[in-house]
């Protein structure tokens, strides 16, 4: 198990670090609520990518992807979410408000970093496809396929809490130094730009 693990681990890496959906709304979380909103919408992504790698081993991925009407069930609902925020983020409005509300809004935007996060995860069919295509390659003969399965996701949500924890560090950090102001609020409607592109394109996408 630990060479498949090895074997996986630069697979998992570059599945990361591959710019997408859930790098927009990390950056997006960071800009607008610092690292904490974004470690809940990385949480949020992990958590989708644990109960693909689980639908994966009782076989509901695999009819999924083998399903053309599935798959463009969820890939339309997967594009409609990304286009919602991004909109959502084009005319996003921020409010000073005592320190208890501001407390109430941070409270929501954890909520609702993790919601996106999980949201955007469960309707990428290409995550479907992902685990039934690639993940068998990797698993042990004769080895159980679901501990199997969960252990490669594992891998997969340690390389992005990695990865998208140090990208949320940078935009607070540039946030900090260079964006606060208008800039931030320029920032927000450039994630919303790319998140509504990105929701267009998986709806045209063909599989």
């Amino acid at each position: 198990m630990l060479r498949t693990l090895l074997t996986f681990a630069p697979v998992g890496a570059l599945l990361t670090i591959t710019p997408g959906a859930t790098t927009a709304l990390v950056v997006r979380s960071a800009s607008r609520g610092g690292r904490r909103q974004a470690f809940f919408t990385t949480a949020g992504n992990s958590i989708g990518v644990l109960t693909w790698a689980l639908f994966a081993a009782v076989g509901i991925a695999a009819v999924v992807a083998a399903s053309t009407e599935a798959f463009t069930t969820i890939k339309l609902a997967g594009a409609a979410v990304l286009v919602v925020m991004g909109v959502l983020s084009l005319r996003g409005r921020h409010a000073a408000g005592s320190e208890r509300d501001r407390d109430d809004r941070r409270s929501r935007s954890d909520l609702a970093g993790l919601r996106d996060g999980l949201l955007t995860s469960l309707a990428n069919p290409k995550l479907a496809v992902f685990f039934v295509a690639l993940f068998p390659q990797f698993v042990p003969h004769g080895a159980a396929v679901l501990p199997a399965a969960l252990v490669m996701a594992g891998v997969i949500v340690t390389f992005d809490l990695v990865w998208y924890s140090t990208l949320a560090l940078i935009v607070h950090r540039a946030k900090r130094a260079f964006v606060e102001g208008p800039w931030s609020r320029r920032l927000e409607r450039l994630t919303g730009a790319v998140l509504v592109g990105l929701g267009v394109r998986l709806a045209l996408e063909r599989r």
